[in-house]
Parts: structure tokens; C-alpha cells; sequence
């Protein structure tokens, strides 16, 4: 195992220099990562899964499949946090958050020796895409001289990319996924994935608003999507990188969906390209009118969608809808 030492103090060298990628899975962090890993001095973390072992959900997803309402979705957190026993427990949160702080540190660290070891790398910038990001707030206040991307994406685009996800064969039934076989399981799975988005968008949120501004950056998909270029330039100023647009066009084009090998993308695979909107024709009117139920305000609010067509969804009047819409 390497050596913290190898870093010349961690502490230092890492938690200056890292930035997350925080939003919800399924909206393109792995390609945005993949075009900053392009970058010189850029150590790549793909995943950690931090907000799955620290962020438990509660309750349990089998609890979507009631035909009633959709109940709100949080983590064990927030109904354990006053309770002196758990171990998170606010009272006791001056020792067990430094604690923590040390051991994300000591971890990242030693991949990050490894790889700048590997390639000859000085003075690394850490780059972690965490797409469980319903505990983004906690990582901030853990760690808040580090730089945040918000990868925000619609949330129907999401729900419908976790519907190829959980299908016979796909990426994702290799990873304790299991295949969607009937009306109901497909319904459940679309109301818990709506509430999902939900709760990350509103947490990655509120974690935007109280960040530095000046250690902070927003990037919608469909914007990366239609500008990658101009987008990956605007992110490069957070991570301290200043490559000339040059270089960023050569990365976009390497990094690219068609450099994927065939096997490796496309339906059923971790890395999907689907256009904007492909839930219109992957869901029924039943289905959608489910996940508007849920996401509708929050698509308002996000300039997805108006007040009206939200309303039209979420009551199941699709049909009644311009086509474009």
C-alpha cells in the first residue's frame, strides 16, 4: 500500500486541489469526466459511492410500489440524527466529522499516489465524480475550500435511462440490479427514480447556494450535449485548469460517445446517449403521468417545462399536449 507520505502531506495537497462532480446518476458525469480526465495533472475518481455508504435511504424502495402516494424520500439521517446512539449523531458530530474527513483523505490519497506515481503527475488536481449526491452538503462542509460541478440534467431524461438500466442484460443487473418483467415493477421503479432525482437535485442545490461562488459552477446536460466545447472550457476555470480551446476541441473529440467502442455503448450499456427526450417514447401515458406527479415542480422551477404541461402530465392528459412540448 503507498505511503501518505508520498504526497508530501495530503492534507494539503489533495483537499486543496479536488473537486466534485455532484448531481444525479445517469446525466453524463461519466463523459464529463472523461473530458477532464483529458486534462493535465487530472486524477479521475469515478464513483466512490461515499453517498450510498453515508446516506442510507429511508424508506426502502419496495415502499414505491403502493398504489397510494408517493412518500418523501430521505435518508436514515434525518430520523437518526438526534438519537445519541447512532453514529453520525448530531451531538457528537465535532468528533466523528474530522474523523471522516481523515479517512476520505487517507483513501483518495493513496489512489492518488498511485496514479501520479504512474504518470508522472506534480501537484495532482482530484477530480471525484459522486453521483450519489443526496449527502453533497455533508462532503462540502467536510471539505469546503474544494470546488463543486453541478451536472444538472432532466430528471425524465434520468428516470428513462434507469429504465434501460434495469433491463435483461444491461450494465447495471451485473451491479445487484435485477430485470423489470411487469407493469407495476415498471411503475415502482419510475416513481422511485423520480424521487430519487428529486431529493439529489434539492440537496446539490442548497449545497450550490451555500458554496463559495467562486469555488462553484453550474453545467446543464443538454447544454454540454449542444456546446461540449464551451461548456468543458467554462469548467476548466474551476479546476484550475487553462488549457487553449485547442486542446479542449481535441479533447471532446477524443472523448466523444462514437470513441466508445460499439460494444461499450448505446441501450442497455453504462454509457448510453439518448436524445433529450426519449421518455415521450420509452413510457407510457399511465407511466409519465407517475414520474410528472413527482417531478413536475421541480421541472417548472428548472425551466424544463411550464406550469401548464406540468399540470396536463401529471393528470395523465399527454395526448392533450402540442407534440413539441
Amino acid at each position: 500500500m503507498p505511503d501518505s507520505t508520498d504526497l508530501e502531506a495530503p492534507e494539503i495537497s489533495i483537499a486543496d486541489r479536488l473537486c466534485w462532480i455532484f448531481g444525479s446518476s445517469r446525466s453524463g458525469s461519466t463523459w464529463l469526466l472523461r473530458m477532464l480526465s483529458g486534462l493535465d495533472r487530472v486524477v479521475p475518481i469515478d464513483d466512490p459511492h461515499l453517498g450510498h455508504h453515508l446516506g442510507v435511504w429511508r424508506p426502502i424502495p419496495l415502499a414505491w410500489a403502493n398504489e397510494d402516494e408517493p412518500p418523501e424520500l430521505r435518508i436514515l439521517a434525518d430520523f437518526k440524527r438526534d438519537h445519541d446512539d447512532y453514529f453520525f449523531s448530531d451531538r457528537y458530530r465535532d468528533a466523528w466529522m474530522p474523523a471522516l474527513r481523515e479517512l476520505i483523505l487517507a483513501r483518495f490519497g493513496a489512489q492518488v499516489a498511485d496514479t501520479a506515481r504512474q504518470l508522472d503527475i506534480d501537484r495532482p488536481i482530484v477530480v471525484v465524480k459522486e453521483p450519489a449526491s443526496h449527502v453533497a452538503d455533508w462532503l462540502l462542509e467536510i471539505f469546503p475550500g474544494s470546488r463543486m460541478i453541478f451536472l444538472l440534467r432532466d430528471g425524465r431524461d434520468v428516470v428513462d435511462s434507469w429504465l434501460d438500466a434495469y433491463k435483461e442484460g444491461s450494465w447495471a443487473t451485473s451491479e445487484g440490479a435485477y430485470p423489470l418483467s411487469t407493469r407495476r415493477e415498471r411503475e415502482a421503479l419510475i416513481r422511485w427514480q423520480s424521487s430519487v432525482w428529486l431529493r439529489r437535485t434539492e440537496v446539490v442545490q442548497r449545497a450550490f447556494r451555500a458554496h463559495d461562488p467562486a469555488r462553484r459552477v453550474m453545467v446543464r446536460y443538454e447544454d454540454l450535449r449542444a456546446r461540449p466545447a464551451e461548456e468543458l472550457l467554462k469548467v476548466c476555470g474551476i479546476v484550475s485548469a487553462d488549457p487553449p480551446m485547442s486542446r479542449i476541441e481535441e479533447i471532446v473529440n477524443s472523448r466523444s460517445y462514437e470513441s466508445v467502442p460499439v460494444e461499450q455503448r448505446g441501450s442497455g450499456q453504462a454509457i448510453r446517449r439518448a436524445e433529450p427526450g426519449g421518455w415521450r417514447e420509452h413510457m407510457s401515458e399511465r407511466e409519465q403521468a407517475a414520474m410528472h406527479e413527482i417531478l413536475g415542480p421541480k421541472l417548472v422551477e428548472l425551466g424544463y417545462m411550464s406550469d401548464a404541461e406540468a399540470a396536463a402530465r401529471a393528470e395523465g392528459h399527454a395526448a392533450a399536449l402540442p407534440s413539441a412540448s
